[in-house]
């Protein structure tokens, strides 16, 4: 069991983005095409009056969020209650009593209570209309050294602290994990091929605020049962917080890129400075932008490297992620976006050398709203850290109207987990950022502030240039200036690239926005970057 497995109390909990103020730092925002279908009605059209449905839950929480906050039972019982992170590494679900072994291709399996997840979750299982609430004792565990299992022999469990859906993935012998959901409303979810890497939420409420942030949580699922042949498996969840209720239903189809279609319809209990919708959060420690910065034999460590946003219009744009030295909250104004998301575009060993992690292996995640979303921001959040065990990055849609106490709203959209594939005829996209000293390389260079960024291209139009065809750059730049500027092609490669050195004109962070152009169109995605004096220099 890796690092953030236990993320929603580790990584971001520790870091807790509480109280964390910081200058926010707007910038002007960027397909995936077409928009996904709707999501998939999984009630039957006329369910007997006591029978759960989506709408008998939906009522639940709309009821709920008229009732003061009741924090949540944190009894567990011995010895889950004293376990240490070591202890809970050495326990896991015996996967010979997983849920539907027999029965699907979709196995259920729990985890355990105990270290930092003191807070049963109940699980159901929805069957003809009925929720059964199913049990578990300290019996569907297995335990390693230095357990002793008879200490947990016929302990009952209030709940659990969340479960994983396995199902044959990779190949058809084998079940693998597919998704899990552990934590507050934190889960994660992998495509063929992938290792988990960046984690989507429920909700996001207050985060990067002065207020600190809340984390409400999944407190009960409601899961269907699949049947013999279903290729897709469906879960329920009651979201309940401080300050807002929900009902979420999640429609999931696995695949090489796995599929979720999410409906979640909220209740506010209070106002709500920030509400953060379809979140995700990933870790980026470093790549060739900022290796100076770390003594590292690796060439990247980071889950996700930028940030993909696809307007109303089908302009795309690209924002590399940073691990500045201060708070940076980013704002990309929109209205109807298509799309956006974190990816992985780096997918070879040899990106990274880490034979450990695969960092190649980590899924991009692609948020897509369904319906009219309407005005709003997709904020962008990078947090300053030293370890690839703090996720550091945290993304969602901030709806321009606000959360009010006794309001509600309901969001649809679809996620999309795994290697996403780009459409590479279309548009040239950035491959590589790297930074250094500015002015001529291997002279003395007399003034200290420029900075040089070189920014690679491929793909797109650029494979069908000619000999001796020319591009140009498109620049906008705000907070500085630029000192030069060149495009010019590497012979051989494909690639075409973009050298700026830029000189800042005060501490503000400097706010890039960049394109390739034949004099008549552009030819690359919109690349967007912010670079501070010292971010990508040795602490």
């Amino acid at each position: 069991m890796k690092r953030r497995t236990f993320l929603a109390q580790t990584a971001v909990g520790a870091l807790a983005l509480s109280g964390m103020g910081g200058k926010a730092f707007a910038q002007q925002a960027v397909e995936p095409g077409k928009m996904p279908e709707a999501n998939a009605t999984v009630e039957a059209s006329a369910p007997p009056p006591d029978a759960f449905t989506f709408d008998t839950l939906t009522e639940q929480m709309k009821a709920r969020a008229g009732e003061p906050y009741q924090e949540p039972s944190q009894e567990v019982p011995e010895p889950f209650r004293d376990l240490q992170y070591d202890d809970y590494r050495a326990i896991r679900y015996d996967p010979n009593k997983a849920i539907w072994r027999d029965q699907s291709d979709f196995q259920l399996q729990a985890f355990a209570l105990g270290w930092l997840f003191k807070t049963p979750v109940d699980i159901y299982e929805v069957a003809d209309g009925n929720a059964q609430k199913l049990e578990f004792t300290g019996d569907d565990f297995i335990y390693r050294a230095p357990l002793d299992v008879e200490q947990f022999h016929g302990v009952k469990l209030p709940g659990v602290a969340g479960f994983r859906i396995n199902y044959p993935l990779n190949r058809p012998e084998v079940s693998d994990e597919l998704i899990s959901f552990l934590g507050s409303s934190y889960f994660r979810a992998l495509g063929q091929n992938n290792l988990y890497g960046l984690s989507a939420r429920g909700l996001a409420v207050n985060t990067a605020t002065s207020q600190g942030e809340e984390f409400p949580r999944f407190s009960a699922f409601y899961i269907m049962r699949p049947g013999t042949e279903n290729d897709k498996i469906t879960v329920f969840a009651a979201l309940d917080g401080p300050s807002v209720t929900g009902a979420y239903r999640f429609v999931i189809t696995p695949g090489k890129n796995t599929r979720m279609d999410v409906t979640a319809r909220l209740f506010f209990r209070n106002d709500i400075e920030r509400l953060g919708v379809a979140p995700m959060t990933s870790m980026f420690l470093f790549g060739p932008a900022n290796h100076h910065a770390f003594d590292d034999y690796r060439e990247r460590v980071h889950d996700s490297e930028g940030l993909k946003i696809v307007r109303a219009d089908g302009t795309e744009l690209w924002r590399n992620l940073q691990n500045a030295k201060t708070l940076a909250n980013s704002f990309f104004g929109e209205t109807n976006p298509r799309a956006f998301g974190l990816y992985q575009r780096h997918r070879a060993f040899e990106d990274y050398q880490d034979a450990e992690a695969h960092y190649e292996r980590r899924p991009s995640l692609l948020v897509e709203p369904v319906g009219n979303w309407g005005k709003g921001t997709i904020s962008l959040v990078e947090i300053p850290t030293d370890k690839e065990v703090n996720d550091n990055i945290v993304c969602f849609w901030q709806p321009e109207a606000p959360a009010k106490k006794g309001g509600s709203a309901e969001f649809g959209y679809r996620l999309t987990w795994g290697a996403i594939e780009e459409d590479q005829a279309r548009l040239a996209r950035v491959i590589d950022i790297r930074s250094g000293e500015g002015g001529v390389s291997g002279v003395a260079n007399d003034n200290d502030d420029v900075r040089k960024l070189v920014v690679d291209f491929a793909g797109g139009p650029l494979d069908d240039m000619a000999p001796g065809s020319e591009l140009q750059e498109r620049l906008h730049i705000t907070n500085g200036e630029v000192v030069h500027s060149t495009v010019s092609a590497i012979r051989g490669q494909g690639v075409w690239r973009l050298a700026i050195d830029i000189k800042p004109a005060g501490d503000a962070p400097v706010e890039i926005v960049g394109a390739l152009t034949d004099g008549s169109r552009d030819v690359s995605e919109i690349w967007l970057y912010q670079w501070r004096k010292g971010d990508d220099q040795p602490n």
